[in-house]
């Protein structure tokens, strides 16, 4: 996985007035959990954007005071107006120890299926995947130029060495499906030559039925 350092300090102080004096400075509050102790600490809010506005997905390094950690981001809180960060979750992480995480899914190609006329359809952007930090992908390549109209590929058909995907096995990652409008025309068309072919059926009776009495005067 990918690596992203961020300085930090830890918090000397815990509490709503502090929390909320940090925030006024453009700070976010954080903290470290799983390790042997809980750790609170910050940084400005600049420092995360290269984490947090992106879909990739990191391993952090936290330099907390000269000692370094390794972290993922484990839940973050916005402003629900304003939208700015107000707090971030992290969980240490350990050479030896599975975690938890939701990685990017990545196509390559272009479906046969879409160039058909099917609609492409991206069921799971993003894939809970457990396992060790270092079999973690950055994310999930799928190449997908074999797709044909009405063809998926599931969660069981995705095979990562050292990972588990935590979602079921029949589950769609991504597929190509019919275009409705394709079916629309389609519906049209069988309409259009069941009316015709109706209509050629009454003028072949009404011609059956001239002809019989065109017979019977003779």
């Amino acid at each position: 996985m990918k690596t992203l350092a961020i300085n930090v300090k830890e918090r000397e102080r815990v509490g709503k007035s502090e929390t909320r004096a940090l925030r006024n400075q453009g700070n976010v509050p954080c903290v470290l959990y799983g390790g042997e102790k809980q750790v609170c600490f910050y940084a400005h809010e600049n420092e995360f954007r290269n984490l947090v506005y992106t879909p990739d997905v990191f391993v952090i390094s936290l330099d907390i005071n000269g000692k370094k950690t390794n972290a993922i981001m484990q839940d973050i809180q916005f402003h629900p107006v304003t939208e700015k960060i107000l707090h971030i979750d992290f969980l240490e992480v350990f050479e030896d120890k599975p975690i938890t995480v939701s990685i990017p899914v990545i196509l390559n190609g272009s479906p046969i299926g879409v160039r058909n006329g099917g609609v492409l359809m991206f069921r799971r952007k993003k894939i809970i995947t457990k396992g060790l930090v270092s079999n973690l992908p950055d994310s999930i390549e799928l190449n997908v130029e074999d797709l044909k109209i009405g063809m998926f590929l599931y969660i069981k058909d995705i095979n990562i060495e050292g990972c588990k995907f935590l979602a079921p096995d029949n589950s769609v990652v991504v597929g190509v499906k019919t275009a409705r409008t394709a079916i629309v025309e389609e519906v049209e068309e069988e309409t259009e030559a069941d009316e015709t072919s109706d209509d050629e059926s009454k003028d072949e009776a009404k011609d059956e039925a001239k002809d019989a009495s065109n017979e019977a005067k003779e």
